[in-house]
């Protein structure tokens, strides 16, 4: 599912749950929600979005890897990834 697709689908659920919600609000509001993630993570804190999960920052730490073409080990050094986690109930009606 694409952006576009995304703020359709969110649009004709709202609808259904008696909400009038333009696709414009929709749009507006993932936007602020992209930007409001992205500084919490930054800034090291957890989000937590209800009903789907939560998101935060994760420590990898440093290790050894080898290119694929030569076989020569290389160092990849330690970073911080964004790691997402479901909530159970997400998880149940997945599986």
């Amino acid at each position: 599912m694409n952006q576009a697709q995304l703020i359709e689908a969110i649009t004709i659920q709202a609808g259904k749950d008696g909400q009038d919600v333009s696709k414009a609000d929709v749009t507006r509001v993932l936007v602020a929600l992209t930007g409001v993630v992205h500084t919490q993570l930054k800034s090291g804190e957890e989000v937590t979005l209800p009903g789907v999960g939560k998101l935060k920052i994760k420590d990898k730490a440093a290790k050894v890897g080898r290119n694929p073409k030569t076989g020569a080990e290389i160092q990849i050094p330690a970073k911080r990834v964004p790691a997402f986690t479901a909530v159970k109930a997400l998880k149940d009606a997945v599986a």
